[in-house]
């Protein structure tokens, strides 16, 4: 550890002539801030390289490099990152040992590695063994792009989608990121911050409850769609502009948490006229019990594993894309709502959500079983 920790450089330098833009902002103060959270603040200018003692990260100013691999970069000395995007095989990013910032300095611009000095190894982002990303729970090669104006739209499209989680529902997945690109970039535009966008979907949040509760159920249905909308927009823009932050963190994953057994006993009490009471008790019994036993499941899955449970195997991932959690529980809702039978829709959700909490208990008696052999680990951590 101690080894490591020397190996990281204090220092960073940003070279080049130009600044694009990109996201809204300048690729060179995204740089910094990627630095100031990886620890690095302390920013040397490219004249002083020549005299800087220690070693030193430079980056290209129209880099635009993702965080794990800037993290991977930090702990890999004298690796010369190239791009992976068009054009490949560019100098972006290069951690100098001591005495070779120099040098260093003038690969970064040459628009192909060639011969390096001694000390320097070109490399990829898949050598750097990036690829596996715990916090997003996801596994995808690191994007390391060259930022030219002509490609801007596809170089933003692709770290947009780098903010996605690899395990998560289907509408999340499959049906949001369009939409929810073009409206991330019109905030980021107008300099809406992410807690912004969390706040306004706590207002739907309660929007949607008390038009639940009254039977009310379009307006409910399009306030909650709203919220789950926005609930990806808030992470994407945190992600995407670097704006993310503890109190932002709390606030989001608090709402999450909380608000979907609330809308359940709202979409009950709606029902109060159509549904005898003890029925409607039971019903919501199963829904708001299973939640809740599925969230301990995944909390003890984390506390005695150390792993998501929806991360160890593939058919563990693919389960979460349909698990019942708040989309896919609000896809049948809305359904039997169209249908004209909010009831029905209330009753499929009770039985899906006690289907799924049956798998999750068979998941997590699979996974301390299979612990007992030695630590688990991602199927996304391996290899390819």
């Amino acid at each position: 550890m101690r080894a490591e920790k020397e190996s990281r450089p204090a220092a960073a330098a940003i070279a080049g002539a130009t600044d694009p833009q990109v996201w809204c902002a300048a690729a060179s103060d995204r740089l910094r801030r990627q630095l100031a959270r990886a620890g690095v603040t302390q920013l040397v200018d490219e004249g002083a390289l020549a005299g800087q003692e220690g070693s030193v990260l430079l980056l290209r100013s129209d880099a635009v490099i993702d965080t794990p691999l800037l993290q991977a970069l930090l702990a890999a000395p004298g690796a010369v990152l190239l791009s992976n995007g068009t054009p490949a095989g560019v100098p972006l990013a290069i951690h100098a040992p001591a005495g070779l910032a120099g040098a260093a300095a003038g690969v970064l611009r040459r628009d192909s590695a060639g011969e390096l000095p001694e000390g320097l190894k070109a490399v990829s982002s898949g050598d750097l063994g990036a690829s596996y990303w715990q916090a997003l729970r996801k596994r995808e090669e690191p994007y390391a792009l060259l930022l030219q104006q002509e490609r801007l739209k596809p170089i933003e499209w692709r770290m947009f989608m780098g903010t996605y989680k690899g395990a998560t529902d289907f509408v999340t997945k499959w049906f949001w990121p369009r939409p929810a690109f073009h409206v991330t970039k019109l905030c980021a535009r107008l300099g809406i911050t992410p807690n912004q966008v969390t706040a306004l979907s706590a207002v739907l949040v309660v929007a949607a409850f008390y038009w639940f509760w009254e039977g009310n159920w379009l307006p409910g249905l399009l306030a909650a769609w709203g919220m789950t909308f926005l609930d990806t927009v808030d992470g994407k823009l945190a992600r995407i502009t670097l704006q993310s932050s503890k109190w932002g963190n709390v606030f989001d994953h608090g709402i999450d948490l909380v608000h979907p057994p609330f809308w359940y006993w709202a979409w009950g009490v709606g029902l109060q006229q159509a549904v005898s009471p003890d029925s409607l008790a039971l019903l919501l019994v199963v829904i708001i019990a299973g939640y809740v036993l599925q969230r301990v499941v995944e909390g003890l899955a984390i506390w005695r594993l150390g792993l998501e449970i929806h991360v160890w195997r593939k058919v563990d991932t693919w389960f979460r894309l349909f698990t019942a959690r708040r989309n896919p529980n609000l896809v049948l809702l809305t359904l039997f709502a169209l249908l004209g039978r909010p009831d029905l829709g209330l009753a499929a959700v009770a039985v899906w959500t006690a289907l799924c909490l049956l798998l999750h208990l068979l998941q997590i008696a699979q996974a301390l079983f299979a612990a007992r052999r030695g630590k688990l680990r991602s199927w996304m951590a391996g290899p390819a």
